[in-house]
Parts: C-alpha cells; structure tokens; sequence
C-alpha cells in the first residue's frame, strides 16, 4: 500500500510559473493552487531549456524528505507549455571559438550559445547585445539581433536595463516623420472655435530641467472671498487622434519613463517638447478646468472646455520658493497671484487632512551623474512648498473631472486605490505592537485612511517614523487605472481620474479624448467600457513596467556609488527583518543587507510576528527601527546589491558616530 502511494505521488503533474533564484535552482508555483499545493523545488540540473518566468510542466519526484510532509517538494520540468524570455540583454563572450551570450538577468543561468557572431564584423567580446532565442534545446541557442556597445560606453549600463524591459527609446523613421509634419503653431482657425484665456497671466512651475510642461495655473481672490482657480492643461487629444499611429504608439508605451540618467518620452520631441508643452510666450491648446473655490477651499462651482491660452511666465520651484521665503523680489509682479495659489494650497491640504488622506512624507533619493554617468553624489528629494502648491491644484482639478464624469454617467477612466486587505492591516498591526501602537479595525475589517494618518502623525519626527511609513506603505494596495468608479483610499477621494499630465501618460490622453466626447454629446458604444478596461490594464501594466526601470537603474547607480566606500563604517536604521538576515538604511537613503549567516556570536532564529531575528542563547535581539553601526564589505553592481557586516548595535543617541 505505501509503494502504491509513493508511486503515485511520483506520477503527479502539475503545470504552473517558474521562478529561478540568481543561484540557479528554482520554484514552480501551481496554478490555482490550493492548501495542498505548495511551490515545488526545482535544481538546477532538472530544469531542462526552461527559463525564468516560463510557465511549464512539472513531474513531482517526492518531497526532498519523503517523510516530512512540511518539507517542499521536489520535481522535474519534462515540458515547457508558454515561453516569455525570446529576447534578452546581456554580454557576448568569445572564448577559444566559443561564442556564448550570457544574460543580465541573474535569474537565467543558462549560457546561449551565439551561432551568427561572425555576421558582425564590430563585435568584440564582452560587448553588450540584444538576443533572440532560436533553438530551446540545450544548449539553448540564440542568434544576435542588435550590438549595444561596450560597457564602458557612457549610459550603456542604462541602456542595457531600458531594453531588457523591451523598451525602445527612439521612435520609428515614420512615427518621426508624422511628428515632424505637425505645425508648431497653433491655426488662427482653431483658436476661434475656443474660449480665449490669453488674457490671464497664466504661470507653469516646474524643475529647472523640465521640457514637456503638461500643466498651468492662475488664481485670484474674489471680492466675496471666493477664490478663482484655473488650472489648464496641454491638450494633447487635438494631436493625437484616435487610432493614428501616433496614439498607437502612445498606447504601447503607455507613460513616458524616467531612468536615472535620462527620459524616454511617450511622445515624439516635437509633441511633448514642442506644439503641445505648454511654453511661455507662445500661443497653446489646453483643456481648462476653472473652479471656484469658497473661503475653506471647497469647489463650489466649476466649469470644463476646451480653451487657447498665452502662457504668461515660466517658473521654477526654486524661483518660486525662494519667492515664498522672502528671499527675492523677483515674481513681484505675480506676487499677488502667487500668494494666493499658497493659501490654495492650504485650504485644499486642510480639506484633505480632515479627510483623513494619508500623506507618506519618505525620502527619495536622487543619483547625482557626472558627465560621463558616473555617480558622484546621493542627495535626498525634499518635498517643498511650491511642489505642494502644484500638487495641491492637480489634486482638485483631477478629482472634479472625475466627478464632473462619473455625474454625466458616461464611460471613462478612473485612477482607484482600493483599502487594505484585512491580512495586510493585520501584518501592519504586527509591526504597530512592536512600538505599543493599535489600529482598531471596524466590525467588517476594514479601516478608514485616518486611522493610519493618526499613527503616522504620532510617530512624527520620531525614529520609528520612516519604519512605520515605509511599511504603511508596503500594506496598501497598489493604486491602478480602471473604468469602474471607487474610492481612493490614500487620498481618502470619493472620485478620482488622472486628468493633468496628457503629455507623459495615456490615460491622461484618453481622459481628455472622453471629455471632449462629452461636450460633443457624441453617442457612445456599449462596448466602449470594454474597450476602456482594456486601455486601464495596459495603462496600468505600463505605470508598473516604468516604476521597475525607474527603481532598478537608481539602485544600479547607487551601488556604483557606494563601491568606493567598501570597508568604511556607517550608522543605519533596520528597516526590514528576514528570516536571511535583515537589511540596514543608511542616511543617504541606501539599504544592504546584514546576513544572518555573518553574525557569528549566536545561532539567530526568525520571528516573523514581532519583525525581529533573537539569539538562542544569549537572547540578543535585532529587530526593525534599531540603530546599528555597519562596515560596508561589498557592492555588486550586477546584482544591485549591498552587504554590510554589523559592528554593533546602537542602544542610546550617545553611541552614534559622526561620520
């Protein structure tokens, strides 16, 4: 009886993910897994052809201990059912006429052997290059479709990151023939058909590098004690119109990317830096979106159309900040403008704090390049009053449009932000505990975005404050883009669309293509709502896909930057405990990892519940929010990765070290 059981739990086949570990096995995950379906163990040896993220067919061994029902169990890939990886980057070696392409993707170990090397006559070994898959056989085999260039290539590190993503960032010969061929002035005709705004000393604020200027605004105080506020946005749907190649392209690319070292635009130059931004001294299409805001800053009328407007004077937050700090006279002439956009920015912060919105106030990071793309500095983002100024009037002109829509009960595309899942708030009251903090859930589970503010606003200027943040964070569900109305639950918002950056995000487009719909009063098809959903998942596919090359070439950057601080000792935070070790943020913001393998005093256990590693026998503790001193002993750019080795743990502000 038990040889018939052993037989058939070795006959069991299961389809489902492969995941593979930068260390060569993996894991497959079941699909539709249940209770009885754990990841199944995959080594190296026993992977056949198959490659990260291919969904395949796995023959269950037996559990790596036949005995241990607990222990993961182990099988073999005898067929590959969907492949994902058919072009990839990486670096060609040339070895004793041995020709082999190895991946930047840690997670293929695999070598592809190359078989058309000898048709490019400036190859060279350990160039950069592009890689189709022909032959999944083993060895694999790939032929070269494109040459990168030589790692010592300035921005080529970049480069090589842009393009494993399957991004290209130059534009097709005819897309940019299309873009070239359009006027960069607007027609006297078309201004005629539009409400006239050229009057208004309309101002746009942004960074000092800025070239694709999507948003202005202007605002005034009425005699009531009413306040005026237009903002106006670059109308980019009278450019690119439905289904030309233009909004093709634009869909596939889905937002414009900004890797640490460049942009990567959705839209030609001749748009998104041209017709379309909204620069100063020229005339521009936008839609306007004017509202009139009462003495507490609540919209109490608003009216939405399309418009021509003269941007008066291009800002920068700088300028502006400097303006509000009483440090330069310079925007004296719009002082009065400004001032008012300030206590805008108040009343409508002063609504959505009573709202109970969350406001995660973490530090980014920004790579400082030389010219030749070398980090040579990590400073931290600091989010300023003429940021907030901006961010506060897109806040409002986004979530009128959204109700303005939402009201006509037409199609269209909302930006949602779903409450965290009852397992989430648990695990974030798990880490609460371990500060003597609570958030009590309702009867149904759920909680309100104020319950979380609160916490935050206790742990203000405190130690604990960016643990609690980032792990805040961490709960919530991830915002996206979809054609059913809900709430957002960060911006404790009712109604909520992207409406104010058409230039950099197509969602923003198609929001403005539907609102010009409605004020055609065009009949719409049933199955546009189809249509839409379709247009939020890539949408929000896109904004993922961005996020990642945004986040990996910053991380790229700085790990070359710490490389020249191998053996130097820092102060950090913990800002994360694993059951490997736990990871350690530095003051400028970089985190690495203390391996639990390396502390060497003690034999250290995991407890997940109270976010800590304990030794066994001397009950030394690390847990997350603990100050401890490090020495920097590696940095693997190709990993992205960071090692540290403790050197002790910080009790009291007195044993911080300057550096």
């Amino acid at each position: 009886m038990a040889k018939k059981n052993l037989r058939k739990k070795q006959d069991k086949f299961i389809i489902g993910k492969l995941s593979v570990n930068a260390r060569g096995f993996g894991f497959v995950t079941p699909e539709n897994a249940n209770s009885d379906d754990e990841d199944i163990f995959i080594a190296p040896t026993k992977m056949s052809s198959a490659l990260n993220g291919d969904k395949v067919k796995v023959k269950i061994i037996m559990p790596r201990n036949f005995f241990d029902e607990n222990d993961k169990r182990e099988g073999r890939i005898i067929k590959v059912i969907e492949r994902v990886n058919q072009n990839m980057v990486g670096t060609f070696h040339s070895e004793q006429g041995f020709k082999y392409f190895e991946a930047d993707d840690s997670r293929i170990s695999q070598f592809i052997l190359i078989k058309n090397a000898k048709q490019f006559k400036n190859l060279k070994n350990g160039m950069k290059v592009i890689v189709e898959i022909v032959e999944y056989s083993t060895p694999i085999v790939g032929i070269i479709t494109e040459i990168l260039g030589s790692p010592q290539d300035i921005g080529i590190d970049v480069l090589s990151v842009i393009r494993r993503f399957g991004i290209d960032e130059n534009f097709s010969p005819e897309i940019l023939e299309i873009a070239k061929k359009i006027p960069q002035e607007v027609s006297e005709s078309e201004k005629n058909l539009r409400v006239d705004r050229r009057n208004l000393k309309i101002v746009t604020i942004d960074g000092e590098d800025a070239k694709d200027l999507d948003d202005g605004v202007y605002a005034e105080k009425n005699s009531d004690g009413t306040y005026f506020l237009g903002v106006y946005i670059a109308d980019v749907s009278y450019y690119v119109t439905e289904n030309s190649l233009l909004d093709i392209e634009a869909f596939e690319r889905g937002t414009s990317i900004y890797p640490v070292d460049r942009v990567v635009p959705m839209l030609p130059k001749e748009l998104s830096n041209g017709i379309c931004s909204l620069n100063a001294d020229v005339d521009r299409l936008a839609m306007a979106c004017e509202m009139i805001l009462d003495s507490g800053g609540n919209v109490k009328n608003y009216k939405i159309f399309p418009t021509v407007i003269h941007v008066h004077k291009r800002l920068t937050y700088t300028a502006v900040n400097k303006f509000f700090r009483g440090e330069s006279d310079e925007l004296k002439n719009i002082s009065e403008m400004l001032l008012n956009l300030k206590t805008i920015c108040e009343l409508r912060k002063n609504i959505r704090r009573q709202r109970g919105a969350i406001d995660f106030d973490l530090d980014e990071i920004k790579i400082i390049l030389d010219e030749k793309g070398h980090p040579i500095d990590i400073i931290k983002r600091e989010r300023n009053l003429a940021e907030s100024v901006i961010e506060e009037c897109m806040l409002v002109a986004n979530e009128t449009v959204a109700k303005h829509m939402f009201d006509l009960k037409r199609p269209f595309i909302y930006r949602v932000h779903e409450s965290p899942s009852v397992e989430k708030i648990d695990g974030f009251n798990n880490l609460l505990a371990t500060f003597g903090l609570h958030i009590n859930k309702k009867i149904d589970g759920n909680i309100k975005p104020m319950d979380i503010q609160k916490i935050l606003n206790k742990v203000k200027g405190t130690r604990a404050e960016k643990i609690i943040s980032t792990v805040a964070l961490r709960s919530m569900q991830q915002a996206h883009y979809t054609a059913d109305q809900s709430i957002h639950f960060g911006l404790a918002a009712e109604y909520y669309t992207h409406f104010t950056s058409p230039i950099r995000r197509y969602p923003d487009l198609i929001v403005h293509r539907l609102l010009r719909e409605s004020f055609e009063r065009k009949k719409f098809d049933e199955k546009l709502k189809f249509k839409l959903e379709h247009i939020a998942k890539q949408s929000s596919d896109r904004e993922r896909r961005a996020v990642e090359i945004e986040r990996e070439t910053t991380d790229l950057k700085a790990v070359e930057y710490m490389q020249k601080f191998i053996g130097k000792y820092f102060n950090g935070i913990i800002i994360s405990v694993t059951k490997f070790g736990f990871f350690v943020e530095l003051e400028n913001g970089v985190d690495g990892l203390v391996r639990i393998s390396d502390l060497k005093d003690d034999y250290f256990d995991y407890v997940e519940k109270i976010f800590a590693i304990i030794g066994k026998h001397t009950g030394k503790t690390f847990k997350i929010g603990d100050a401890v001193r490090v020495k920097l002993i590696e940095a693997n750019v190709s990993l992205r990765q960071i090692t540290f080795k403790l050197e002790q743990k910080i009790i009291s502000d007195d044993e911080l070290i300057a550096e």
